[in-house]
């Protein structure tokens, strides 16, 4: 008999924890025990120690669509050496101040890379595999881009 989290979600969970350390400093641990550290913004008197809630959710989706593009681009044989996502996002005036704009760039790195093929690439991670853009695309528009260069030789 299960009991705990996984008695009401099942098996196929996931489970972080936040500590509060001091002020408004927490820090964040995944199952697999990395730990990182977040603050809230400078208006609320945070000391910056680390990013905030909210610019971890973006980097998540920089994170989670950088993997889908790299490996949808590798299983089109394109030879990539480097992906950056620069994920750009507007919030509401007023509270809740969700995110009601998000827009993410790539930059992908490589040799001979095949516009087409990044272009699938970030389509695919975009409508099929990267859950956390797609799931805040529920509440906010969320677009694309990238952009190819090629790598020093």
């Amino acid at each position: 008999m299960q009991s705990g989290f996984n008695a009401i979600f099942g098996n196929d969970t996931m489970q972080v924890t936040s500590k509060w350390i001091d002020g408004m400093c927490f820090v964040g641990t995944a199952e697999g025990g990395h730990s990182v550290v977040m603050e809230g913004s400078a208006a609320e008197g945070a000391a910056k120690r680390g990013p905030s809630p909210l610019e971890m959710l973006l980097l998540g989706v920089a994170g989670c669509s950088s993997i889908d593009v790299v490996m949808i681009a590798e299983k089109q044989r394109q030879k990539v050496t480097d992906c950056r996502a620069t994920v750009t996002a507007k919030r509401a005036d007023d509270a809740p101040r969700v995110f009601t704009e998000i827009h993410i760039h790539f930059k992908v790195i490589g040799h001979d890379l095949k516009e087409s093929a990044i272009e699938r690439a970030v389509q695919m991670s975009a409508e099929k595999y990267c859950s956390a853009s797609i799931m805040l695309g529920k509440a906010a528009k969320i677009t694309h881009s990238f952009e190819i260069a090629g790598a020093e030789k």
